[in-house]
C-alpha cells in the first residue's frame, strides 16, 4: 500500500493529465503500479490527452524528488493521505468519485471524529442563517459534533467562526491549496484553523483554485458528513450542488425553513417540499445523528 501511496502522491505533481486524466489512466491499467513501464505514447492512448501531455507527465512521473517533496511538507506540517491509506476517511472512501490523495493540515484526528455535520448556505446569507446558526452551534460543539464547511463568504464562513466561538472543532474543505486561500478575507480564519482544527484540499498547496474546483470540492463536504444542513440559498445556487451529491452519496439533507418571501429561502423551502427534512429545533439534528 505504502508503494501506492507514493505512486498517487507522484501523480497529484505531474504535469500533463490534470485529475481527470489521471483518474481515466488509472481506470485503464491493471494495476497502479504499471503506470510507471507505460511509455509516452501508451500514456497518451489510455489518458486520451496530447502527446505534449503525456510525455510532460512521463517526465514528471520518472524525476519527480518526492523525498524534497516529502520534507517541504513535514517542514511546513503538512499531512497526506492516499485513498489507499489507513486513515483515509471511511465515508469519504465510498462517495463518487472520491478525491486520490488528501492534503491535511491542523489536527487531522478530527477526520475520525464520530459525528460529522456539514453546514452550507448562500455567500450572501443573512443575519437568519447567523442568529440560527449561533443558537443550535453550542448545544451541537457540546455533543461534540464537528462542522464541516468550505470557508466561503457568508454560511460556511459563519458555521466555522461559530464552531470556533462554541469551543467545538471544525473541518474546512478549500479549493486549491494550502498556500492560496480565497476568499482573501477568511486568509486569517483559515490560519488559525490550519493550527488549531483541519482545512483540507485535494490539491497541492501551491496550486492555485480554479472556479470549477469550487462545487467540486462540495462532494468532499457531503462525503465526509454524515448529514448536510442548509441553512439559507436561492432557487437557483450553487448549493444545490452540494445537495445533489449528498443525495447521491445517501446522507440526510437538513433544512432551515424560511419566509416565503424572501428569496433565499425559496431554496430550502424548495427542498423541503421535495422530501428534505425540515429543521425547527436542535433536536431534529440529534435525531439524525442518533446522538
Amino acid at each position: 500500500m505504502k508503494e501506492l501511496s507514493r505512486l498517487l502522491f507522484t501523480m497529484q505533481h505531474c504535469r500533463g493529465l490534470g485529475l481527470k486524466g489521471t483518474k481515466l489512466l488509472l481506470s485503464r491499467v491493471s494495476s497502479p503500479s504499471a503506470i510507471y513501464r507505460l511509455s509516452p505514447a501508451s500514456l497518451q492512448q489510455l489518458s486520451q490527452t496530447t502527446s505534449e501531455n503525456s510525455r510532460l507527465f512521463h517526465k514528471d512521473l520518472h524525476t519527480l524528488p518526492f523525498q524534497e517533496y516529502e520534507e517541504y511538507y513535514r517542514r511546513n506540517n503538512i499531512h497526506w493521505l492516499s485513498v489507499y491509506d489507513k486513515g483515509y476517511p471511511e465515508l469519504l472512501k465510498h462517495v463518487y468519485d472520491p478525491p486520490l490523495v488528501l492534503f491535511l493540515k491542523g489536527k487531522k484526528e478530527l477526520l475520525q471524529s464520530k459525528r460529522k455535520l456539514a453546514v452550507v448556505g448562500s455567500r450572501q446569507a443573512t443575519s437568519y442563517s447567523e442568529e440560527i446558526l449561533e443558537g443550535f452551534m453550542p448545544a451541537l460543539s457540546a455533543r461534540d459534533i464537528t462542522i464541516v464547511s468550505g470557508l466561503a463568504k457568508g454560511a460556511d464562513t459563519m458555521a466555522h467562526k461559530l464552531a470556533i466561538k462554541s469551543r467545538g472543532s471544525t473541518i474546512g474543505v478549500i479549493a486549491g491549496g494550502f498556500n492560496h486561500i480565497y476568499p482573501r478575507e477568511n486568509k486569517e480564519l483559515a490560519e488559525y484553523m490550519m493550527e488549531n482544527h483541519l482545512l483540507i484540499s485535494e490539491y497541492p498547496p501551491f496550486s492555485k483554485p480554479q472556479k470549477w474546483q469550487f462545487p467540486f470540492r462540495n462532494r468532499i463536504i457531503s462525503g465526509l458528513s454524515h448529514a448536510v444542513l442548509i441553512t439559507e440559498a436561492e432557487k437557483k445556487s450553487g448549493t444545490f450542488i452540494t445537495a445533489d451529491y449528498a443525495l447521491n452519496e445517501g446522507r440526510e439533507i437538513l433544512c432551515i425553513p424560511g419566509s416565503v418571501n424572501h428569496k433565499f429561502s425559496e431554496g430550502t423551502n424548495l427542498l423541503i417540499k421535495e422530501g428534505a427534512k425540515m429543521v425547527l429545533s436542535i433536536e431534529d439534528i440529534f435525531s439524525e445523528l442518533h446522538v
